[in-house]
């Protein structure tokens, strides 16, 4: 099946911008619409309310109630036909006793009747469906001991009002738009600069994979040199197991060499048949053990950061459980002394190979008494395996530890076991040390890096 494919780091990151920066201006325009509708509304509405003031302040009322107002008004608009500004009056009954003259072929709406007082500023279409602001007032005029009622009204075409808003709203969305594409721009750079480090580091794996680079070297932020690290530490241990997988190979050829010109010169010589089946059976053991130990030096795992940490008394104890049986004749009493939460970061196997090897050695050489132990000093981790046997000779350690020993050459008596734990510290940057145990017998400790 095919999978399909996720988009880049770059893109995705674009993408959430770009849809954040469209939703943040499209609701700063709405609210910068509606706040600017709002306040042109009001400036209308108190310039109404002043149109009308001067209306009401022109008009006269005689003794009957008669209203008449200047034949030319203070307001230039209410005196020109149809100009988008009309002024109303209405009796207390809700007749229409005045208009502008501004009124001709236009009907604009208007309040009939107000009480006193009343003030109202509203949106109103007219019959033929054009939209008005009007402002209207209620007055009661007071002549001779008499009043009389009028509603005063003035409305104006919201014609030049939306021409107004839509200008506002073009000059808007046109600079937010502007702004917009430059903050992309800006966004873009940023993305750009920002994800530098990513694009060295896909740059720097793709010069490894073509064999120009052997790690990673460019010098990267805090976020990414973690990642930096872990990779050149997983490259250096592969470096290292293809390494040790040649020279195990390489070591495998050289030491067969010897054994095998041995079985070729015993073909060709005059050696009675138990000889010859013992020479035989002697060199295949030989080289059974040379390749026992070559396969395990090559397969040691290794240091390396990204191995979990493991428990190391559970491993302890499984083997200490499986040597028992096997020496069982000798009924050993073993002494382990390893916190819970000691750990070890590396291979299980290798693990389990270091403390098999020496344990079995233990408990092949001790009279009773095995005593092993796990602590961290100074920043390494220190096993220490003890018994009561007899020990090993000062003139054998330098020999046992002597690098290069291989197979055939190791000391008689503990056979490939402690070249095996030699190799495989040396892989994991550690060392061992032998010496003399309080029980009598032999005491090696392992020295690791605590933090492997």
């Amino acid at each position: 099946m095919r999978r399909c494919s996720m988009m880049s780091l770059n893109k995705r990151m674009l993408l959430s911008a770009s849809l954040v920066l469209a939703i943040f201006i499209t609701l700063t325009a709405i609210t910068l619409d509606r706040a600017f509708r709002e306040s042109a509304l009001s400036a209308r509405e108190d310039r109404l309310l002043g149109q009308l003031y001067m209306l009401i302040a022109s008009a006269e009322v005689d003794a009957q109630g008669h209203l008449t107002l200047p034949s030319t008004l203070s307001e230039p608009r209410l005196n020109l036909p149809d100009s988008g500004l009309y002024a109303y009056i209405t009796d207390s009954s809700g007749t229409p006793i005045w208009h502008s003259p501004s009124v001709v072929s236009t009907q604009a709406p208007f309040l009939n009747k107000l009480s006193a007082g009343d003030n109202r500023f509203e949106e109103r279409k007219n019959p033929d469906g054009h939209s008005f602001l009007v402002q209207s007032l209620g007055v009661n005029w007071s002549v001779a001991n008499s009043r009389h009622g009028f509603t005063f009204s003035v409305s104006e075409n919201l014609t030049e009002f939306n021409s107004l808003i839509n200008h506002y709203r073009r000059n808007l969305w046109g600079w937010l738009a502007g702004l917009g594409f430059l903050l992309l721009l800006a966004q873009v750079a940023a993305l750009r600069w920002g994800l530098k480090p990513l694009r060295q580091v896909t740059q720097e794996i793709s010069a490894i994979e073509s064999g120009q680079q052997e790690k990673l070297l460019g010098s990267y932020p805090s976020e990414i040199k973690h990642l930096s690290d872990n990779i050149n530490s997983l490259l250096q241990h592969e470096h290292a197991q293809q390494k040790r997988y040649r020279n195990g190979l390489a070591d495998v050829a050289h030491s067969l060499k010897t054994p095998l010109a041995v079985v070729r010169g015993a073909l060709s010589g005059t050696e009675k048949k138990e000889a010859f089946h013992a020479l035989l059976e002697e060199q295949i053991s030989r080289m059974d053990n040379i390749v026992a130990y070559q396969l395990q030096r090559a397969a040691t795992a290794g240091a390396s950061k990204l191995s979990a940490p493991i428990h190391i008394k559970p491993i302890a104890e499984k083997i200490i459980g499986a040597l028992s049986k096997v020496h069982f004749d000798k009924n050993i009493s073993t002494q382990l002394i390893i916190s819970d939460d000691l750990t070890f970061r590396g291979d299980e196997g290798d693990l389990m190979e270091l403390l098999g090897n020496l344990i079995e050695n233990a408990c092949k050489w001790c009279h009773s008494q095995i005593k092993i132990t796990g602590v961290l000093q100074d920043k390494l981790l220190v096993i220490t395996i003890e018994d009561d046997g007899p020990g090993i000779a000062p003139s054998q350690i330098e020999l046992i530890l002597q690098r290069g020993v291989r197979a055939d050459q190791s000391v008689p008596g503990h056979g490939i076991g402690l070249a095996i734990v030699r190799d495989i510290l040396q892989a994991y940057q550690g060392e061992i040390q032998i010496g003399r145990s309080d029980l009598g017998g032999a005491s090696i400790s392992l020295h690791l890096p605590a933090s492997y």
